[in-house]
C-alpha cells in the first residue's frame, strides 16, 4: 500500500516536473502596429499582414499623423506601456529610443541590408534596434512635360532662372515648392545646406558624437556656407519669388499637394512619394514626373544625396512571446523579395533588401533613374545627427531659421549669430 502510494507520488512528481520544465506557450493571436500614415509604410505593413494571416495572427493597424507620432510613441515607450508590438522607427529618434526598444540582430534577412543607413540605430555594444522598412532618399523631382532631362537645373542659379522662365511663360505658379516647417526642413533648408558643403555643427559633415562633443557641439550657423544657403532661400521667397512666402509654414504634405496640382515645376522630397505623384487619382501630373540629382550650391562640384531608412522597432515592454512573433513577421517581410519589388512599383519606396535591389536594377528603368539621381551621387553624411538631444536641436534650428526668413535680408547675419546660443543649448540639454 505504502509502496504503491510512493510510486504514484513519484509518477506525479515526474509529471509535474515535466510540466514545469516545458510550460504551455501562450498563443499569439494579435499584434498591434503603430506607424505614420504613409503609402510606403502601408505597403510594408501589407507584406507583414500577408504573413501574419498565414500564422493566424490579426495585425491591428494604428496609423497616425507624422506631427503627433514621435511624441505619442515616446510617451508610450518611456512609460513601459505595451500599447504597440511593432512601431515605425525613424533615424531621427533612433538614439532617443535606444533604451526602450528591442535589438533586432537576430531577425532573418538582416544580413542582406545596407549597413550605412543603420548607423542611427546601433547601441554601444554594436547591436541594432531597427529592421529596415524602406530607404528614404531625398529626390529632386521635375516635370517632364515642362523641361527636358538636359534642361533640369544642376545649380541653385539654374533653379532660379528656369523656375522664373516657366513662371513668366505661365506654365506654373511656382518654380520650386518644398516643406520648410519643423520636421520638414530636409525639403528646403537642409538639402541646400549639404549641397553647399555645409552643416549644423562643426566639424562639418561629422557624425561621430565623441568628435562633436570634443568640438563643444559648436553650431556652424555663422559659417559663410550657412549665410549663403539662407540668403538663397530668402531670395527665393521674397526677391526671385520662385517659391511662395507661405512656404515657411509648409509641411511636405502642403508642398506635395501644390506639386501634384501642377502648380510647381520642381520639388524635393523622399522618393517614397513618387507613387502618389504618378497616381492619376491623386495627381494632375501623373506620368509627367522625372527624378534628377539635387542642384548644387556655389561651394559644391558634385551633387549631394542622402540615403537613410525608415525602420520597424519593437518596444522592450512587449511580452516575450509577442516579441518573438513580431520578429518572425518582420523577418518574413524582409525576405519577401517579390513583395518588396511590388512595394517599389506601387509607391516608389526603395526596398530594404539588397536582393530586391539587384532584381530591380535588371528590369526597372525608373529604379535606374532613381539610382542615378541618388545612389550614384555623393552620400557625404547622414541627414540627421544621432544623439538623444537631436529632436530638441532640430526644433531650435527650425525656430531660428524660420524667424530669419520672415525677417529682413539685412538682418540674416545678426539672426544667425543670435541663433548660435539657442542651438548650442539645445545640443547640451540633458547631457
Amino acid at each position: 500500500m505504502l509502496k504503491g502510494t510512493l510510486s504514484a507520488l513519484a509518477v506525479g512528481a515526474v509529471a509535474l516536473t515535466a510540466f514545469s520544465a516545458a510550460p504551455a506557450r501562450a498563443e499569439v493571436k494579435e499584434l498591434k502596429i503603430g506607424y505614420m500614415k504613409n503609402p510606403i509604410l502601408e505597403a510594408s505593413v501589407s507584406i507583414m499582414d500577408k504573413w501574419a494571416t498565414k500564422k493566424g495572427i490579426k495585425l491591428v493597424k494604428i496609423p497616425m499623423a507624422y506631427s503627433i507620432f514621435q511624441e505619442k510613441v515616446t510617451a508610450t515607450l518611456t512609460s513601459g506601456n505595451d500599447q504597440f508590438d511593432i512601431i515605425w522607427h525613424n533615424d531621427d529618434w533612433g538614439q532617443l529610443w535606444i533604451k526602450w526598444v528591442a535589438r533586432m540582430d537576430d531577425v532573418p534577412g538582416m544580413d542582406r541590408v545596407a549597413k550605412h543607413p543603420l548607423d542611427a540605430f546601433y547601441d554601444e555594444d554594436g547591436k541594432v534596434s531597427a529592421v529596415p522598412a524602406a530607404h528614404t532618399v531625398g529626390t529632386f523631382f521635375y516635370r517632364t512635360d515642362l523641361v527636358k532631362p538636359e534642361e533640369v537645373p544642376t545649380t541653385w542659379d539654374e533653379l532660379v532662372k528656369v523656375g522664373q522662365r516657366l513662371q513668366k511663360e505661365g506654365k506654373v505658379k511656382w518654380g520650386y515648392v518644398g516643406g520648410m516647417a519643423m520636421n520638414n526642413t530636409w525639403f528646403s533648408l537642409w538639402w541646400t545646406m549639404w549641397g553647399n558643403k555645409c552643416d549644423i555643427f562643426k566639424p562639418l559633415w561629422e557624425r561621430d558624437n565623441k568628435k562633436l562633443a570634443a568640438a563643444g557641439w559648436t553650431p556652424a550657423l555663422t559659417e559663410p556656407c550657412t549665410k549663403e544657403y539662407v540668403e538663397f532661400w530668402w531670395d527665393a521667397l521674397h526677391t526671385h519669388k520662385i517659391s511662395p512666402e507661405a512656404m515657411t509654414t509648409y509641411t511636405r504634405d502642403e508642398a506635395n499637394a501644390i506639386f501634384m496640382a501642377g502648380d510647381a515645376a520642381f520639388t524635393l522630397v523622399d522618393s517614397t512619394h513618387f507613387g502618389d505623384f504618378n497616381n492619376p487619382k491623386k495627381s494632375r501630373i501623373a506620368g509627367k514626373v522625372g527624378m534628377a540629382p539635387q542642384p548644387m550650391g556655389p561651394r559644391s562640384d558634385k551633387p549631394f544625396a542622402w540615403n537613410e531608412i525608415w525602420g520597424w522597432g519593437i518596444p522592450k515592454g512587449v511580452p516575450a512571446e509577442r516579441q518573438k512573433a513580431a520578429k518572425e513577421i518582420l523577418g518574413a517581410m524582409l525576405t519577401d523579395v517579390e513583395g518588396q519589388m511590388k512595394m517599389w512599383e506601387e509607391t516608389g519606396g526603395p526596398p530594404p533588401s539588397l536582393d530586391a535591389w539587384a532584381a530591380l536594377e535588371k528590369k526597372d528603368p525608373v529604379f535606374a533613374q532613381l539610382k542615378n539621381a541618388v545612389f550614384d551621387q555623393n552620400v557625404g553624411t547622414h541627414s540627421a545627427y544621432y544623439f538623444p538631444a537631436w529632436p530638441a536641436v532640430h526644433k531650435a534650428y527650425s525656430d531660428v531659421m524660420i524667424g530669419i526668413l520672415k525677417g529682413k535680408r539685412e538682418d540674416i547675419a545678426k539672426g544667425l549669430e543670435a541663433g548660435m546660443d539657442k542651438v548650442h543649448q539645445a545640443a547640451n540639454a540633458g547631457q
